[in-house]
């Protein structure tokens, strides 16, 4: 088989070729080295990177699969990690001026929970600035693209993430989600990005320990990839008074579901969201696919409250938390998006705060009703086909101006503020020729049974090529007309005191 067939295998393949020992994981992390080198150009989806490192715990893992003594589940498997979650001994700049020399001490919790699995953090994967927007492009590693078209979005803010799980460069990456960044780029890139409800991944780093509104979250091609990792990341942490304890084995078998049980709603536009009429058009006929199948299919009603107001005032409520002090510090360090989510909170007042909290509390109980008469609501993830990576978000959506740059996730943050968990799967191709995102939306809490629904209808979608997972052809594809490297000011600082990042910066691009 070679290097390019190895890198396409799933996750799980690649662990039971492990297993059976008919591949080892130093063949496989040389087979990976050799697409990145091949691909990660092209698309520049993956930052730093530590080979030497890699290469060593490659061997380790070998040894001990060659002796049936695999550490965990995921032993030998290298992963990306995204830029905003720390690795230990590994750049992580968060495509920030600021960190651009950050080597941390400690791993984020999830990052620290896969390496015991034996995974190997082989990459950061590229986000937006501080990961504000869903375009993955920032002044210290540039901009990522679309690995079906290089002139094109990846999404964000784990566009990296996206980008290099459809370019076949590495079998798992992690994510995070607060408006749409796990489903956005997923979608545009044709792979599965999962949200998952409050209080089953730690997050004990975030800033308002008390907002469920950001999430992290895992990203594969794969439902049974993903899957496979979120098993592996769920846990519980004092430190994050969101989550709850829970089986160990929470998602390592989930439910049986059939789709002539399932009772789905829909809705095109969540409430009123501009939807370009090509992507509605999709839209209905993965709807028509999937209705025969299912108990009943039927519109479902998502206009829960002012969900932009409420998701704004939320969102800037976070930056002004996480990035004000540092603003009047230092004000050049940050670029125009942070400064003006910071200034938006700054012209709300505590009333303004308190309506928000409470309208979110109105929208999760509205949607809470709703979804006493569904199993599952679906609707399209982005409403619009990719654009230009060179534009910060689309202008306008079907005629109707876009008044802020993340308004065009509409689709998605409405559903981060209901509360239950969501993802995303690849259905084929929208009427430009780009992959299509289908978005699930679950009842609060009801990860295991959204995740079984989205199996149940990734095998729907499978059993035809009009609405299998689309591929990349990355061999074939062509470079963006716009050096993707066109927009860094502030590169990585070769200057880091660390001999790690100096490794890493050598080999990142």
């Amino acid at each position: 088989m070679s290097d390019v067939n190895q890198c396409a295998r799933s996750a799980c393949e690649v662990l039971a070729a492990f297993a059976d020992k008919t591949l080892t994981p130093t063949e496989y992390l040389a087979a990976c080295l050799e697409e990145i080198a091949r691909s990660n150009p092209k698309i520049n989806a993956l930052t730093a990177m530590d080979i030497e490192q890699a290469k060593v715990d490659a061997a380790a893992a070998t040894a001990r699969w060659q002796s049936g003594e695999p550490i965990g589940t995921l032993d030998g498997l290298p992963i990306g990690v995204k830029d905003l979650q720390n690795t230990k001994g590994l750049l992580t700049t968060h495509g920030s001026i600021r960190a651009r020399g950050f080597i941390p001490d400690d791993d984020l919790p999830m990052v620290a929970r896969l390496r015991a699995a034996g995974a190997i953090i082989l990459a950061k994967t590229n986000v937006p600035e501080m990961g504000a927007g869903g375009n993955s492009r920032n002044p210290v590693w540039g901009a990522t693209s679309n690995p079906f078209d290089a002139n094109l979005v990846a999404g964000g803010s784990s566009g990296g993430s996206a980008a290099a799980l459809a370019a076949n460069l590495l079998p798992l990456c992690t994510g995070s989600d607060t408006g749409g960044s796990l489903r956005m780029p997923a979608a545009l890139c044709g792979i599965v990005g999962y949200r998952p409800s409050v209080d089953v991944i730690a997050h004990p780093t975030r800033p308002l320990g008390w907002s469920g509104i950001s999430v992290l979250g895992p990203m594969a091609r794969t439902m049974d990839d993903l899957t496979l990792m979120l098993d592996v990341c769920q846990s519980h942490d004092l430190d994050d008074p969101l989550t709850a304890p829970a089986p160990s084995d929470r998602f390592k078998a989930l439910p049986t579901v059939s789709l002539k049980d399932l009772r789905v709603g829909f809705s095109e536009d969540f409430g009123g969201a501009p939807v370009e009429p090509g992507i509605r058009e999709t839209f209905q006929a993965r709807l028509d696919l999937l209705r025969p199948h299912v108990k009943e299919c039927r519109p479902a009603d998502l206009n829960l409250g002012d969900m932009d107001r409420c998701f704004d005032i939320l969102r800037a409520e976070s930056f002004g938390v996480a990035f004000g002090d540092g603003i009047k510090q230092d004000p050049e360090s940050y670029g125009t998006h942070i400064k003006d989510n910071v200034a938006l909170g700054q012209t709300m007042s505590l009333a303004d705060r308190g309506w928000a909290h409470a309208e979110q509390t109105r929208i999760l109980r509205k949607f809470n009703a709703l979804m006493a008469d569904f199993d599952v609501i679906v609707l399209p993830t982005s409403p619009v086909s990719p654009f230009a990576w060179t534009q910060s978000h689309p202008a306008e959506i079907d005629g109707q101006a876009m008044d802020i740059y993340y308004r065009w996730l509409a689709l998605c943050y409405r559903g981060s503020l209901a509360g239950g968990p969501a993802i995303t799967l690849p259905c084929g191709r929208d009427a430009s020729g780009m992959p299509f995102g289908l978005q699930m939306l679950g009842p609060v809490r009801g990860d295991e049974d959204l995740l079984a629904a989205a199996k149940a209808v990734e095998t729907l979608f499978a059993g035809s090529a009009e609405t299998a997972r689309p591929l990349a052809d990355i061999e074939t594809l062509a470079p963006s007309t716009v050096d993707l490297r066109s927009i860094v000011t502030h590169p990585p600082d070769e200057m880091a005191k660390s001999d790690s990042s100096r490794s890493a910066l050598r080999t990142a691009v």
